[in-house]
This record gives structure tokens, sequence and C-alpha cells, in this order.
């Protein structure tokens, strides 16, 4: 059986935009649509799309972990060799290519990526002083956890720049 009608009304409209511009609330929308049986409502192609890609916003602060980790240790352990921090560097590339990959290819996560920082930088912190206590044999001071801010200490462009590193 079939739902969707041929054309778009006016209410078809304003939801395919309201996907572009406010997701959650495109979302819930089409959640009650469903819940309602009101298949005129329900915008099936993003719909479709959206069920199709998963939950991306998983895979993007699995990413910002990494990103941000590597940012902080560039950040924090200055004296790392440079085979260690050249390391950093691909990473931070590899995974800032991953974000913004998903930010194209998935437009509604450009509106959580703020949240993804926020919800990830415990984690990415977590990682980055695990690992510099490990680096301990290789030549880098050890660093005391709190040297390594509590709240994220890089802006969200920063974090994002192709072209940004900590000095």
């Amino acid at each position: 059986m079939i739902f969707c009608s041929i054309g778009y009304s006016n209410s078809n409209i304003m939801i395919n935009n309201l996907y572009e511009t406010d997701y959650v609330q495109w979302t819930q929308l089409q959640i009650e649509a469903l819940k309602a049986k009101d298949w005129k409502s329900i915008d099936f192609e993003h719909l479709i799309e959206t069920l199709e890609m998963g939950d991306p916003k998983e895979t993007v602060e699995s990413n910002l972990i990494i990103l941000i980790a590597h940012l902080l240790k560039l950040a924090v352990q200055k004296d790392a060799p440079d085979w260690m921090t050249n390391r950093w560097y691909n990473s931070i590339d590899e995974h800032r290519k991953r974000v913004l990959k998903a930010q194209r290819k998935y437009k509604p996560i450009k509106k959580y990526l703020p949240t993804a920082i926020e919800n990830s930088y415990p984690d990415a912190r977590d990682l980055a002083i695990k690992e510099g206590k490990r680096a301990d044999g290789c030549k880098v001071m050890k660093r005391d956890e709190s040297e390594y801010p509590n709240n994220c200490p890089f802006t969200f462009e920063q974090i994002l720049d192709e072209n940004w590193y900590p000095n």
C-alpha cells in the first residue's frame, strides 16, 4: 500500500523547509504525523533519507572525541617529539574531514555540532589525559590532569577550521 500523495500541498512545502531549518521540530512533527497516521503530513523523502543514514550524531561525536583529544594534546604536551605531534596533526586532519563531510551530507548536523562538541569534550579530555600518561616513557613530561581544562578551550570555529592548530 502506498500512502504518499502526488504533488505537494503548502504543508508539505513547509515540512520540507522545516527539515532544512529546524530538524528537531521537523522530527517531532513527523513523529506526531506517524502516530496519528496522518499520511498527508509525512515528509516521505526526508524521512526515508533520515532512516537510511542511521544516527550520524554518534559518528560525529566519536570523531569529535578523537579530534578534540588530539587538539588538547597539541596544546598541553608542547614538549612532545615531532613523530608524536605529526600523528596528532594527521589524526586532527582526518577527523575534521569526517565531521565536515557529515555536516555537508546531513544538513541538520550543523545545528547539532555545538551540542556534540559539548557532549564530546569530557571524553576527549579523559582520552588526552590517559594517552598523556602512557607517553611518559617517550621523552614527554608527564602532565597533571589540571593542565587539561575542564571546559573546552577551543571555539567551534577553531575545531572545524582545517587550517587551525593550537600553538
